[in-house]
């Protein structure tokens, strides 16, 4: 497995200077980003007319564009300006781009400046301006119906992990004598492999080796009069035309956190979702007053480390956008064993997280966050978060056909699937179907690699005496709800049907007390009807990791979760979604694999041999 980090250099920085003239400059390869007098009508000559916008986006539901060369985002502003201006009616513009050297947001802002006529559209790019992080990066723009997938790391890697297949290229590196790899046949035939048919591809640099690399690979290729100084630049397209695609009507099973995050993007993405409940949303796992939303945290697996760090980026950003959702920002996790000190120092170095977001603190730094004596280290979780389950499963619901009832069969048609409920009947028939329902989706796929994980959370009501809770994690947990505190919690392996008791309750108590001691005597002081407590099932995976993916033809699934749903369900919601409707995924194709559901089932291969998916999952 290869990483980004593996690849890129220590340093990343694109070594930014500026010109007498205010454009900015790579000091790394000693080239401009652009001309400050001409930059952006070069932008528009070159690349947007160059790929045929927006005549090419005309009447599409869905249009892609991909870029090797991301820079200040100039060409990103300039597009998403004429897709405000042209967009059709209910479109969807995806932009994939790549970047080996990130600019921050500040140096952005600066270069963007230039063009005051852009100055509405680049505010709402710097407004999600990412990290420059390394991996995949995903920025909404709802506004404007654009999402933008940004890579960050090298070119081959980034293309190499994109699922997507673009309608129009921008081929924008740096000088092809500046930097060659960008430009390398490697580099052209991964563009080519992931067009799709009839893709226009646009590019300043009409050098010889990429005319032939272009042409080698199925491109048509033309010289067209350059813009300024620059005499010639080229154009491209491939053969075909990309038929439309209606979008599909999928059933969700389950109205959880994997449930609510599946129906949310396939809504965005134009689906139609009915999503089919036994309970009011949120009745299993997903149901407390509160929930954490913290990373798993990994030293030794960059794959496994990474995914959840974007996972977490993800989540945050989403759940910020909702009225209500984040009760608290910032998560400490408490040391549990010896070596902890170490792992967290490794972790806390890793570079998948931004500057500021892991930070290690001592014992008295905690003693001072929490208002608790305590004598263990920890590692302060700047983008962790605490949230209330009900602000995120009802909004992202709504959109969504309602049905009540117990699903107890899914019944393949010959284009499509039903899905029986009791006594027999039809609760819903649809293109698909994936099913979320944690721990339930076991019944409905029994071959799925599932256990039960039942737990038993305890809160109380109303406000405390102290200051405001710190949510803190340390084998249990407490998190502020935003009407009291959640604390606990049980974990009882094999266990799938829990009702909640006195006993589990003093576990709870004890696990608390034994962490923070003066609030375990607040919960215990507390009037008796400021109490509160639920059981209910987690279902998890023999390597702790999610399952993602299709099983069958139109059916998937999106469970497995553990503790860890609140996390990783947006942006796993959202690769589900991206799959279902023949859109770019914001997973990379190595998360993608590791996470697939059928990981734990021997696959044939083309020689008539077996091949596991889960040969590489390992368990930390």
């Amino acid at each position: 497995m290869t990483h980004p980090a593996d690849i890129a250099p220590d340093d990343a920085s694109p070594l930014l200077v500026w010109a007498e003239d205010g454009s900015p400059r790579s000091g790394r390869f000693g080239d401009v980003y652009f001309s400050k007098d001409d930059g952006l009508a070069e932008t528009r000559a070159v690349f947007l007319q160059g790929c045929g916008l927006p005549d090419a986006w005309s009447g599409r539901s869905a249009f892609t564009v991909g870029e090797l060369g991301f820079g200040t985002g100039l060409n990103i502003v300039a597009l998403l300006d004429l897709w405000r201006r042209t967009r059709p009616d209910g479109g969807r513009l995806k932009v994939f781009s790549i970047e080996g050297f990130p600019l921050t947001r500040e140096e952005a802002a600066r270069a963007l400046a230039a063009w005051p006529e852009l100055a509405e559209t680049a505010a709402g790019l710097l407004a999600v301006w990412p990290a420059g992080t390394p991996g995949f990066h995903r920025l909404d723009l709802p506004q404007w119906g654009a999402t933008i997938d940004l890579a960050v790391g090298d070119a081959r890697w980034a293309l190499e992990q994109w699922s997507g297949a673009a309608d129009a290229w921008f081929l924008d590196g740096f000088s092809p004598a500046l930097n060659p790899g960008m430009w390398s046949p490697e580099i052209l035939a991964l563009v080519a492999g992931r067009s799709a048919p009839g893709a226009r591809l646009a590019t300043f640099t009409v050098a010889g080796a990429v005319r032939r690399g272009l042409s080698e690979h199925g491109f048509t290729v033309e010289k067209k009069p350059g813009h300024g100084r620059k005499r010639e630049r080229l154009e491209a397209r491939m053969a075909g035309q990309t038929p439309p695609k209606p979008a599909p009507h999928v059933a969700v099973v389950g109205a959880g956190i994997a449930g609510a995050a599946v129906t949310r993007a396939l809504i965005a993405e134009g689906a139609r979702v009915t999503v089919i409940e036994a309970e009011r949303a949120g009745a299993g796992a997903s149901g407390f007053p509160a929930s954490l939303v913290t990373p798993r945290l990994d030293a030794g697996d960059a794959l496994i480390a990474g995914f959840h760090a974007q996972a977490l980026e993800r989540a945050g950003d989403l759940y910020r956008a909702l009225p209500g959702a984040v009760v608290a920002e910032g998560v400490l996790q408490l040391e549990q064993a010896p070596r902890d000190a170490v792992r967290f120092d490794k972790i806390a170095a890793q570079d998948l997280w931004p500057e500021g977001a892991m930070q290690r603190l001592d014992a008295a730094a905690c003693t001072e966050r929490l208002g608790e004596p305590t004598p263990r280290g920890g590692l302060m979780m700047a983008q962790a978060l605490a949230v209330r389950s009900d602000a995120i499963l009802e909004p992202w619901l709504a959109g969504a056909e309602r049905v009540a009832g117990r699903v107890t069969r899914l019944e393949p048609m010959a284009e499509g699937w039903r899905v029986c409920g009791e006594g027999d009947t039809v609760l819903a028939e649809a293109d698909a179907v994936v099913l979320a329902a944690g721990w339930g989706s076991a019944q409905l796929a029994p071959d799925l690699p599932l256990s039960p994980v039942a737990g038993q959370a305890d809160w109380i009501e109303g406000q405390t005496a102290s200051a405001p809770l710190v949510p803190a994690a340390w084998g249990g947990y407490a998190a502020p709800t935003g009407r009291g505190m959640l604390f606990g919690a049980t974990h009882d392996r094999g266990v799938d049907t829990p009702e909640a008791s006195d006993e589990a309750s003093a576990r709870n108590r004890a696990t608390l007390g034994a962490a923070l001691p003066r609030r375990a005597a607040e919960a215990a002081n507390a009037p008796a009807g400021a109490h509160g407590r639920r059981a209910a099932v987690r279902a998890t995976t023999p390597d702790r990791l999610p399952l993602c993916g299709a099983l069958a033809e139109g059916l998937y699934a999106l469970t497995g979760l553990g503790s860890r749903g609140f996390c990783v369900a947006p942006l796993l919601g959202e690769h589900l979604a991206a799959i279902l409707t023949a859109r770019p995924s914001p997973l990379t194709a190595e998360a993608a694999r590791r996470l697939d559901p059928r990981r734990w089932t021997p696959q044939p291969t083309s020689d008539g041999d077996v091949d596991s998916l889960g040969s590489s999952a390992s368990v930390t």
